[in-house]
């Protein structure tokens, strides 16, 4: 996020984030005819956060006031000097992310995402003050960011994981492994298993590596590199062919030997090997079913398929000698 601005109060909606990640600006509403509290464009996140830090403190009863204009009477100027006198809220809670290593511009900009949800949702008549009902929102919205960008693979998808990833850091008491005592006794204390706690002390553990290797002049030729090593199962041109050129002459060997067979082997091997349902799989007939179908006992059926399937293999392991070609 290269800098934060205003914008007029009228995009107050669920399109402020999509503006906002699309733009790369952090996006604060204002109505066009009220001063604004914090200059149009600030550039820098220091002088948005001298900015935050200036703007008006409100009283529980202008607060109130303030959040029953905007509910009863969706007045946008009040929506503002309700999100303006919080930003400071934002930028305290997003400092406490610092350590993720992602910009602290970015944090406050996810906050302020989370800021405007809470203002949209704050109830007056509900007697709490809106910082103690807009931090869950701000750090919601701060904590999902982090997920989504720590790492390009995602260390915590579910809702023990997440727990894991925002408390795990605090609670260890140095940087060492966690031993199984520690680790029960952080799983305890969380109400997450002992194997949760060190699957995530992992992933947290873990660097992400690039697939080609380090960019950097000094290791050229000396490097390796996860590609070096990594196989693909992809066949190559040439083995894809030598595949196809295979099948196909495989099953022209299967309808010559079928050709072979008289008309009731040929019926079992084809209702017994070669039958496929609507979906392409296979569907094999049963002996009873062959049976009640050729008018003869089951096993009869089984001696069938079995001298039939002989006389297959014979005839597809048999190479024509060159006389026989011609």
């Amino acid at each position: 996020m290269s800098h934060i601005e205003l914008v007029p109060a009228d995009t107050l909606s669920e399109d402020v984030k999509d503006a906002e990640h699309k733009s790369g600006v952090a996006l604060v509403p204002y109505k066009s005819n009220v001063p604004a509290l914090i200059p149009p464009s600030l550039g820098d996140i220091d002088a948005y956060i001298r900015a935050a830090n200036a703007a008006p403190v409100l009283s529980a009863q202008e607060e109130r006031s303030l959040a029953i204009r905007l509910r009863d009477k969706k007045d946008l100027t009040a929506a503002q000097k309700l999100i303006l006198s919080h930003l400071r809220l934002v930028v305290s809670v997003a400092r406490g992310y610092l350590g993720y290593g992602l910009p602290h511009a970015d944090l406050i900009q996810e906050g302020n995402i989370g800021l405007m949800k809470a203002v949209k949702h704050f109830d007056p008549d509900k007697g709490v003050r809106l910082m103690t009902f807009a931090v869950h929102w701000i750090r919601s919205e701060i904590q999902d960011y982090i997920i989504r960008n720590w790492r390009l693979v995602k260390v915590a998808t579910t809702k023990n994981q997440r727990k894991l990833f925002f408390n795990l850091r605090q609670m260890k008491d140095s940087d060492k492994a966690l031993t199984q005592s520690q680790a029960k006794q952080i799983a305890q204390t969380l109400e997450v298993k002992p194997e949760e706690v060190l699957e995530m002390e992992k992933r947290m553990g873990g660097a992400d590596l690039s697939m080609e290797g380090s960019d950097s002049e000094e290791d050229e030729g000396n490097s390796f590199a996860p590609i070096d090593y990594l196989a693909s199962e992809e066949l190559t041109p040439l083995e894809d062919v030598e595949k196809k050129d295979t099948e196909s002459h495989t099953k022209a060997k299967l309808r010559e030997a079928l050709g072979q067979l008289d008309p009731r082997s040929r019926r079992v091997i084809e209702a017994r090997w070669l039958a496929e349902d609507a979906d392409g799989n296979t569907a094999p007939m049963t002996l009873q079913e062959l049976a009640h179908e050729l008018g003869v006992s089951p096993e009869r059926v089984r001696q069938i398929e079995k001298k039939a399937l002989s006389k297959l293999r014979e005839s597809m392991l048999h190479e024509p000698s060159e006389p026989e070609k011609k």
